[in-house]
């Protein structure tokens, strides 16, 4: 689906929307008109007062213990991504995006690649994502690390991992 390409001076964030942006991107003074905060990353540039947010719901009976946030590819990578997954948890899809169901804090220490979108909390632009898939068990996530390669695999970006220091005690 196409973007409507807006002029810079035509996005405005309303003040109360909150929209997923890629985290290891922060502008200390917070969301700015026209900045990464009010748009979707990846999905061109759409005027933000179109969007609003919604959170993603649980079905019921799973466990969400480690709370949960969202990993968001367009969706033309949806399907290659779902059948290569080893383990599969809860996936939703619109026309645009397909949000794979993550735990609490999958994001640190990791910048997952554009077009890539990472949303704590499963707090996702409103487009009425719709369950795609249930999972066999009691947990609703996805392994975030197979999820991550694949993703890195499928835009081009090698995998970058913080490596710890290595002293030496000689």
């Amino acid at each position: 689906m196409a973007s409507r390409m807006l002029p810079r001076s035509a996005r405005k964030p309303p003040e109360n929307l909150t929209v997923p942006r890629q985290r290891g991107i922060s502008d200390p003074r917070g969301p700015q008109p026209g900045g990464i905060g009010s748009i979707s990353p990846g999905s061109g540039t759409l005027d933000s007062a179109e969007l609003r947010a919604t959170r993603l719901a649980v079905p019921v009976g799973l466990h969400t213990g480690l709370g949960c946030d969202a990993v968001g590819v367009p969706a033309r990578f949806g399907f290659k991504i779902l059948s290569r997954l080893p383990a599969k948890g809860c996936v939703y899809a619109d026309s645009d995006w397909w949000w794979w169901l993550v735990p609490a804090g999958s994001d640190l220490d990791l910048t997952w690649p554009l077009p890539a979108c990472y949303a704590p909390d499963a707090e996702i632009p409103d487009r009425a994502p719709r369950l795609i898939h249930h999972p066999d068990g009691i947990s609703p996530y996805t392994p975030p690390i197979p999820l991550y390669l694949l993703v890195c695999q499928l835009t081009g970006i090698a995998p970058a991992w913080p490596t710890p220091p290595v002293g030496s005690a000689l």
